[in-house]
């Protein structure tokens, strides 16, 4: 009997974003849920100050060591003088055939990892560095959104030039009472503020700072629900079903804690009972900004539904969450894709993407 070979893949999970124990529960649940016939893995937690441990030193923190005890450990091993001790540890690891990069947020959604491994000349799941960068910054986002005429909720960009030009009262004749203040690049509802008066809105305004230099004033819906829908593919991309959030009553909107600390009243409805009319406008809304920022591999579109029935894409999350509780996976298992099935096929597409870039002609002419 002949054996197949199996496919080695390294799993990038950790990160220096508000988001670093949310990745690590994203590759433990890819883990748990990969094909060990199929493939061998091995592991790079990137750490809190962005430096790629090894395997061996990975795995520890995966099976529950002290991570801070094990960084500290490792980090006396390296020589800080070479300019690629944050990456030196990749070169332990021979024979690499693919990347799956779980590293939500900064370093990891923003196009940084894509960056490397693009050098690296390997095959990665998810989005290219442009595309990545794009849908991560909120701002960047919205202007490709506008241009694809793809709905989405009016802002104001704040930054430290233009911040004392704005104050509560100038947005809210602009956008009315209640204004959310979010960091253009950060995730997990890190940073964001619910904002009805001056005073709020100066103390929201000086937290959200602090995650960015960039921050959207934005508009608020009447209402609203929250869907979500997942996206899965290259050049053809498909949609799942969709999902419904509903938090608390004394919740303002979907916190980090809803998310990540405590979701014991957090409803997940999967998939959600709407009518066909609002399923297919959302569907095609996510289709086509998915196809507008050029997205690759997947991506989870979250929506916001006002009293009326109006959608408006709020956000694009190029490395979504793999938890217990993510959307992404959910969303596809009441699709009918299974877990282990949805991560064979972001590695085929990683795949197939990298083929696709590799068929690019980069030729040049020598000056004589």
């Amino acid at each position: 009997m002949t054996m197949v070979k199996k496919t080695h893949l390294a799993l990038l999970f950790g990160g220096d974003s508000s988001e670093h124990d949310v990745s690590k529960r994203s590759a433990h649940n890819i883990y748990d849920a990969m094909d060990k016939d199929k493939y061998d893995i091995s592991l790079f937690l990137l750490t809190k100050k962005g430096i790629i441990l090894s395997d061996e030193a990975s795995h520890r923190i995966f099976n529950g060591e002290s991570e801070d005890d094990v960084v500290k450990e490792e980090m006396d091993k390296l020589d800080f003088s070479d300019p690629l001790a944050p990456i030196k540890n990749l070169a332990a690891v021979k024979d690499i055939d693919v990347f799956f990069p779980t590293i939500h947020g900064n370093l990891g959604e923003d196009g940084t990892i894509q960056g490397l491994l693009r050098l690296l000349h390997k095959p990665y799941v998810g989005s290219g560095i442009l595309e990545s960068a794009m849908g991560f910054d909120k701002d960047i986002t919205k202007k490709m959104l506008n241009l694809a005429d793809v709905r989405n909720t009016n802002y104001q960009l704040i930054t430290p030039d233009n911040k004392d030009d704005w104050s509560y009262a100038k947005l809210q004749a602009k956008f009315g009472d209640v204004i959310f203040l979010k960091p253009a690049n950060q995730g997990s509802s890190v940073g964001i503020h619910k904002v009805t008066n001056e005073k709020e809105f100066e103390d929201g305004l000086k937290d959200a700072f602090r995650y960015d230099y960039k921050i959207l004033a934005e508009q608020s819906i009447d209402g609203p629900e929250e869907l979500e829908i997942s996206i899965l593919g290259n050049e053809k991309p498909i949609a799942s079903k969709l999902g419904a959030i509903r938090v608390p009553k004394q919740d303002k909107f979907y916190t980090y804690d809803n998310k990540f600390v405590d979701a014991s009243e957090v409803i997940f409805d999967i998939p959600v009972d709407v009518s066909k009319e609002l399923a297919d406008e959302i569907t095609d809304m996510a289709l086509r900004a998915y196809r507008a920022l050029g997205l690759k591999g997947m991506a989870r579109i979250d929506f916001l539904v006002s009293k009326d029935d109006v959608p408006y894409l709020g956000e694009v999350n190029t490395l979504p969450g793999f938890t217990n509780i993510s959307l992404y996976p959910q969303l596809w298992e009441a699709s009918g894709i299974s877990y282990t099935d949805l991560i064979d096929r972001l590695i085929d597409l990683a795949y197939a993407e990298f083929k696709r870039q590799s068929e690019i002609i980069h030729d040049f002419k020598p000056l004589s």
